[in-house]
């Protein structure tokens, strides 16, 4: 189960940070600490904003299923 969500977890984010970054390196910051990722977005764009809405909209399915492991704020 936690393995799975952690895993999942990881790979919903740093696709979507390395995507990010790849459109346009300044449109976030980003830190990643202890499996905590915080990003903020500093330029907002159709392009952005669809990138950050899709990783929330997969976490979130992902809680639906995993409640026990995955919290999202």
């Amino acid at each position: 189960g936690s393995d799975i969500v952690c895993a999942s977890v990881s790979s919903i984010c740093i696709t979507t940070v390395n995507a990010l970054i790849r459109i346009d390196s300044e449109c976030i910051n980003y830190e990643e600490t202890d499996g905590y990722l915080k990003v903020d977005i500093k330029k907002h764009s159709k392009v952005v904003d669809l990138l950050i809405e899709n990783m929330i909209s997969l976490l979130t399915e992902l809680e639906k299923d995993y409640k026990k492991y995955i919290k999202i704020n």
